[in-house]
C-alpha cells in the first residue's frame, strides 16, 4: 500500500495544511508514503505507482479550485483511494451548490435565496421580501464578504454591483486584522497571532488572483440566536465541535478565533442530524457550521466544508461516537481520515 500526499511546492506550506498530520500519521505507523506535487507535468504517470492519494486543497488558490477536483477524480477513476472523493470535493467554497445539497435531504437550515437576474429579485422585494437578510459570496471563508443588509435600498445597491462588477472573493488585511484583535483575550494571543501574519498575506496574495463573484445574488434569512455558533466535525463514526463566539458589535463567529468548548451546547439534535446527513450524503469528513435558531431551540446549518481547523478541534479534548457517548481522546481529523481509508483497504 502506497500513499501520495500532495504538496506544492510553490505555494506557501500553510500551517493549516492537513498534509502535515497525513505525514506524522504514516511515519508514527511506518506506512510507505510519498510527498508528489499533483501540477508535476507528469503527474498521472507517477499515480500509477501508488493506491492513496490524500490532497488537502484550499479555496483561495486558483490553481487548486480550478484543477484539484479533477486531478481526484482521474486518481479515482485509475483506481486509487483519494481524499477529498466527489462527494466531499464537488460543492467545496460555493455555498449556492451547499444550499441546494443540504435542501436535496431535508437539512435543519435557514431560508435561502438564490437570484440570477434582477427582475427575479426585484419581484421577490415586492411580493415576499423581508428584512435584514445576510448576503454572502458563494465562495470565501472567515465571515470575509458576508454582509447584514436591512432594507431594500441596500439590498438593491448590493445587487448592481453583483450583477456588474461584482466582488473579489479574497480576504481584506483591514477586517481579518480587526477581528483578530477583537477577539484576542491576552498579549499571549496577540503575539501568536502575529506570527500567522506572513502566512496570512500570502493567503491574501493567492486570493487576489480568483476572480470576482458577480452574475448572482445569494443571501440567507437573519437566524436569532445566543451569540455563538458551533462548527461540528463528523470523521466517520466520531463527531466533535468548535465553539465560536460572534465577534462584539457584529453577527458574524467564523474567522474571529474567539473559540471555546462547552460540551452542553451541543445538543442531541444536533449530533443526531448531523450523522444522517453526513450518512445520506456519503461523506468521509465534513464540517458543519451550526446557529442555534432561538425561534425553535435548536440547531441549524449555515455552511458546510471538508476542511477546517485540525488544531481547533484537538482543543476539543474529545469526541461522541453514534450513540451520543463521550470520549476523553482528542479527534484529530486529518489522522482519522488516513485511519478510515486504511483499515478499508
Amino acid at each position: 500500500m502506497r500513499i501520495a500526499i500532495h504538496q506544492n511546492p510553490n505555494i506557501f506550506n500553510h500551517y493549516s495544511s492537513w498534509s502535515i498530520p497525513w505525514i506524522e500519521y504514516c511515519k508514527e505507523h511506518n506506512l510507505d508514503y510519498e510527498v508528489v506535487d499533483c501540477y508535476d507535468y507528469k503527474i498521472i504517470e507517477k499515480l500509477e505507482r501508488f493506491d492513496i492519494l490524500l490532497w488537502h486543497f484550499f479555496g483561495n488558490v486558483i490553481q487548486d479550485m480550478s484543477f484539484a477536483r479533477s486531478i481526484l477524480y482521474i486518481a479515482k477513476k485509475m483506481g486509487l483511494k483519494v481524499f477529498p472523493d466527489f462527494n466531499e470535493s464537488w460543492h467545496f467554497d460555493d455555498k449556492i451548490a451547499e444550499t441546494y445539497l443540504l435542501q436535496s435531504v431535508n437539512a435543519p437550515m435557514p431560508k435561502s435565496w438564490v437570484f440570477y437576474t434582477i427582475n427575479d429579485l426585484n419581484n421577490w422585494i415586492e411580493t415576499e421580501g423581508k428584512f435584514p437578510i445576510v448576503a454572502k459570496l458563494k465562495s470565501g471563508s472567515g465571515s470575509n464578504n458576508v454582509k447584514l443588509i436591512k432594507d431594500s435600498k441596500k439590498l438593491l445597491k448590493y445587487s448592481k454591483r453583483m450583477f456588474g462588477r461584482g466582488y473579489s472573493p479574497a480576504p481584506r488585511v483591514g477586517f481579518k486584522a480587526k477581528s483578530q484583535l477583537k477577539s484576542s483575550k491576552n498579549i499571549g494571543e496577540i503575539k501568536a497571532r502575529f506570527k500567522k501574519i506572513p502566512q496570512f498575506i500570502e493567503t491574501m496574495r493567492l486570493g487576489k488572483q480568483l476572480p470576482n463573484e458577480k452574475g448572482y445574488v445569494y443571501f440567507q434569512e437573519f437566524t436569532p440566536n445566543p451569540g455563538y455558533d458551533i462548527k461540528i466535525a463528523v470523521v466517520g463514526n466520531k463527531l466533535s465541535f468548535i465553539g465560536r463566539n460572534i465577534r462584539k458589535d457584529d453577527f458574524r463567529a467564523s474567522g474571529g478565533g474567539d473559540l471555546f468548548y462547552d460540551k452542553n451546547l451541543v445538543t442531541k439534535d444536533i449530533i443526531e442530524s448531523a450523522f444522517r446527513i453526513a450518512d445520506e450524503l456519503g461523506f468521509q469528513c465534513i464540517g458543519f457550521d451550526y446557529l442555534i435558531d432561538e425561534r425553535i431551540s435548536r440547531g441549524i446549518i449555515i455552511e458546510i466544508s471538508y476542511g477546517f481547523s485540525h488544531t481547533a478541534l484537538l482543543n476539543a479534548g474529545g469526541y461522541w461516537d453514534r450513540e451520543g457517548v463521550w470520549y476523553d481522546e482528542p479527534l484529530n481529523a486529518p489522522k482519522n481520515i488516513l485511519k478510515n481509508i486504511v483499515a478499508k483497504m
